[in-house]
């Protein structure tokens, strides 16, 4: 029975079937005890609270797309699947969910909280997980890992006590990014720069002597109520005697110095400084310098607190308000500017953040940036693909400081430190002594040996920042602090791929921890994707509303042709993509161009199989003998030109598509493939063998055809399988007819075969193909019948030329229909009638005698173009009239003008034409 595919390709019911065949037959799952050439990749691990979004869809794409290849070369994959658990996210969702209840996470208290948290993340946590089973992405499930597991856990706390010990986590009292928001406290990468449209105010500090006044200028009003100085440039001739002075704050009436700083520039504004030690990093730094008094006028919620006098319990926005009407009552308000400037925004809250001082938990991280940028600079390690972003990255590592780790959160890894309450009456303050230990029994064993068996210990409630466990992820995944033996050999990580946005958020937290603890890189290098951007090339956000969806796509169109939109747009490593997408239709021409690609492929192929007589590739063998290897230029017995010049062809494509692979050129690959498939295979060499396929062919030209035809389609499916998974398997378990215990998955990805690489012969089929067009367009030009056969002349003063035309005859009188071909090196002056076109150096001529009524022609012609020169004038005296032009609705106007702009097109041709005869 001959074994073809369905008539229609069914991309939902097909993909379906793979996907749940790849994972119940555990396709990936990795082993480390069969050695080889290692290569590991873990996935960024995306929010438990996430779902599929357009981000994830290309990221998760690029990164099959590599590791489906290297484990076809062989390779002994693993790609390592996981979910980060979120602190802020989860705990936002849940607290909203009590707050309709009319309850705070403090009603419940920390286990109720931690086990409602538990609960949600069983109900709801593995939406993405599912969402990325959708795009069929070749991942080790067995692997499964979450920031949060038992496991991953356990490295947590071993990493904590491990930097504790070594003086490399400290707690103190510093000034951090809060978020009032949240309520927590969030780190430099967290925190979003934003420009915006603000104000300067400036106002009057009176010297206390009564002998004037200083001018200061702030963005921030509110803060001045916690001014502890007035700072100047030491050089500054202008005050430099009023150094070591005092001015009175206003409102506050406190009386504070005037200090000298090099850090005040005299050229901006007035040249003086408010200092505010408790609310502004530059100004906390001067107050250290200056031992000034450090007042904190906020609470945790952004609303003041006692320090503030009459302002207590207003907010600081509404504060800031009252603050200045206050100043403008009092008379020392001297002006208000319109002042864009750069506001910090958390990242997580969306709000923006205030500079406060508290008590936290910091990794000193100069030791760690070290190592790193050690391993850079001597080992070049990792490297960055493109290799631009090296020093991006290395600037980071330069420039970063001290890491503060403490989350005012209840979801997530609590912090490992036990405090003595007993020693400070029960409660836990800044200056209670603590013991860090993995366990509360450990805990407590230290504790008493210090502090006496009576100790009372109460575990720090704060959690450690999300980015703390995700910096460990290369390694904890893989079994680390224990010596397993996916460490030993998957470990260090092949290649990370990732977005250039967090490069410090985790690619340099990553390298920081895996230096430190494993005394190696986490991965040889980092592919840096770009973004995709929308229809309009913009970023898609939420705040914009410009995402688009890729599941409402996948349903559309199908995952395989999402895929191969994604990565068929990229344009060089690193390069942003832009979807094109109609928000009124949901439908994108980008993802349906690569659907009626997989159209394209299906049909191709059921022609194929239809043709092969029941046989696989296997069974009618090479269409060459693969030892010795065929000469070139020799033809095999039935081996005709066309197949040599497809082999050629396909081995071309094979030899760019690894090198491609191999320098991260994605979406060059994938171009090229499409042009193969496409153009030589589909559109060239299956017209080409079609004579040979009947009943009453030449039998040896047959099985010739019939082997290379099942030969270069195995090898397609192969090449384009990390691109279409799903398909590309389903037609290949048609074609070679193989059991479920194969799949075209683990199959070896295609080798080049050099001897059969024929580029002269390639360059040949350029002058066949170029003069088979020729021919065709100038039937269509003089509209003759496509069933009827014509007479062709080729003229070309060029031997080789012509040699190249003959021997490709065959081929240009069965899909150009020419019955008569003449090919010559000059014209007979008597050719009558013809109509004529070039290709190259080769005349093309067609006698039109017998073959096309001209004058008729002509005529048909002639009202043809009268017709749309009429519709032209129509259409112009519209677009002329100023009143269409204004009151008309601007889609209607635009379609007159695409209207006029095609008529006129098609007016071109026509004139064209008519100049032919």
């Amino acid at each position: 029975m001959t074994a073809n595919l369905p008539p229609q390709y069914d991309p939902k019911a097909t993909e379906a079937k793979w996907q749940k065949y790849w994972e119940d037959n555990q396709t990936f799952k990795a082993d480390p005890e069969k050695g080889g050439e290692p290569y590991c990749v873990v996935i960024p691990p995306p929010n438990v609270t996430g779902s599929l979004h357009m981000g994830h869809a290309f990221e998760e794409t690029l990164i099959d797309v590599l590791v489906r290849y290297q484990r076809m070369t062989g390779r002994n994959t693993l790609w390592l699947p996981g979910t980060d658990h979120a602190s802020i996210a989860v705990q936002t969702i849940l607290e909203k969910q009590l707050k309709v209840e009319g309850k705070t996470r403090y009603d419940l208290g920390r286990e109720k909280f931690l086990d409602k948290a538990w609960e949600w993340k069983a109900e709801s946590g593995n939406t993405i997980t599912n969402q990325l089973r959708s795009l069929g992405v070749s991942v080790d499930w067995s692997r499964e890992r979450f920031t949060m597991d038992e496991g991953l856990s356990a490295a947590v706390l071993e990493a904590f006590v491990r930097l504790y010990d070594e003086g490399l986590i400290y707690r103190g009292n510093y000034l951090v990014n809060w978020c009032p928001a949240s309520q927590s406290a969030v780190s430099d990468l967290e925190v979003d720069q934003q420009e915006v449209d603000g104000h300067l105010w400036h106002f009057r500090y009176p010297l206390t002597d009564g002998s004037g006044y200083l001018e200061v200028a702030t963005t921030r009003p509110e803060t001045m109520l916690g001014d502890t100085g007035v700072a100047v440039n030491p050089e500054d001739d202008r005050y430099k005697h009023l150094i070591g002075k005092t001015v009175t704050l206003p409102i506050a009436n406190r009386e504070i110095p005037i200090i000298a700083d090099e850090f005040v520039d005299p050229t901006f504004g007035t040249g003086c400084v408010k200092v505010t030690p408790a609310h502004d990093p530059n100004d906390f730094e001067m107050g250290k310098r200056h031992n000034l008094a450090f007042i904190n006028i906020m609470n945790k919620d952004g609303s003041l607190n006692e320090n503030a006098g009459e302002f207590q319990g207003q907010d600081r926005f509404v504060a800031r308000k009252n603050v200045v009407k206050r100043l403008e009552n009092d008379g020392v308000l001297v002006k208000i500017e319109d002042y864009k400037h750069t506001v910090p925004f958390s990242d997580r809250g969306k709000v923006p953040v205030e500079p406060l001082l508290s008590t936290q938990w910091f990794v000193k991280i100069n030791p760690l940036s070290q190592r790193a940028l050690t391993a850079l600079d001597e080992e070049n390690s990792p490297v960055f693909v493109p290799e631009r972003w090296t020093k991006v990255y290395r600037d980071w590592l330069v420039k970063l400081k001290d890491w503060c780790i403490s989350r005012q959160l209840w979801w997530g890894h609590q912090i490992p430190a036990w405090y003595a309450v007993s020693e400070t009456q029960g409660e836990i303050t800044d200056t209670t002594p603590f013991v860090v230990a993995k366990t509360e029994a450990e805990a407590r064993e230290k504790a008493v040996a210090k502090f006496g068996p009576d100790v009372d210990l109460a575990r720090d409630p704060d959690v450690l920042d999300t980015w703390f466990s995700s910096g460990l992820w290369p390694f904890s995944t893989l079994g680390w602090p224990d010596e397993t033996k996916d460490l030993d050999f998957y470990y260090p990580t092949t290649t990370l791929v990732t977005g250039f946005d967090i490069i410090f958020f985790w690619v340099a937290r990553m390298t920081m921890m895996a230096g430190h603890f494993t005394g190696k890189m986490p991965f040889d290098t980092v592919y840096i994707h770009g973004l995709v951007l929308d229809e309009n090339g913009q970023k898609m956000s939420k705040s914009k509303g410009n995402g688009i969806d890729p599941l409402l796509l996948i349903g559309k169109y199908g995952t395989d042709a999402l895929r191969y939109t994604l990565v068929k747009e990229v344009v060089g490593a690193g390069q942003n993509i832009r979807l094109e997408y109609d928000r009124k239709t949901d439908e994108s021409k980008s993802v349906e161009a690569s659907r009626n690609f997989t159209n394209k492929l299906w049909n191709a192929a059921r022609f194929v199989m239809m043709n092969l007589e029941g046989q696989t590739p296997q069974q009618l063998g090479n269409p060459y003998p693969p030892q010795p290897p065929l000469a070139k230029g020799r033809r095999e017995e039935g081996l005709e030109l066309c197949d040599r010049w497809i082999l050629s062809r396909y081995y071309q494509v094979v030899q760019q598509s690894r090198k491609d692979f191999e320098t991260y050129a994605f979406g060059e690959a994938a171009k090229g493939l499409y042009e193969f498939i496409w153009g030589d295979f589909c559109d060239w060499y299956i017209e080409l063998v079609k004579s040979r396929l009947q009943q009453d062919a030449e039998p040896n030209s047959k099985k010739a055809a019939q082997q290379t035809f099942a030969f270069v389609l195995e090898g397609i499916l192969k090449l384009l399988h990390p691109f279409m998974p799903h398909i590309t398997e389903e037609i290949w378990h048609t074609l070679t007819q193989k059991g479920e215990d194969e799949c075209l998955a683990l199959q070896a990805y295609p080798e080049v075969e050099a001897s059969l690489i024929d580029s002269e012969l390639e360059q040949q089929f350029e002058l066949l193909f170029g003069t088979i067009r020729t021919i065709r367009n100038l039937r269509a030009d003089t509209d003759i019948k496509p069933g009827l056969k014509v007479t062709a002349i080729l003229q070309s003063e060029s031997e080789k030329e012509r040699e190249i035309l003959s021997g490709g005859a065959i081929y240009i009188k069965d899909l150009a229909r020419v019955e008569n071909l003449t090919i010559t090196a000059s014209l007979d002056a008597e050719l009558g009638q013809t109509i004529a076109g070039v290709v190259g150096t080769v005349q093309v001529l067609i006698p039109l005698a017998g073959v096309v009524d001209l004058v008729a022609l002509r005529a048909k012609l002639d009202k043809k173009l009268a017709k749309i020169e009429g519709e032209i004038k129509h259409t112009a005296a519209r677009l002329t009239n100023q009143k269409f032009v204004e009151k008309a609705d601007p889609q209607v106007v635009q379609v007159a003008r695409d209207g006029l702009a095609e008529a006129q097109k098609q007016a071109e041709i026509l004139r064209d034409r008519l100049k032919l005869f």
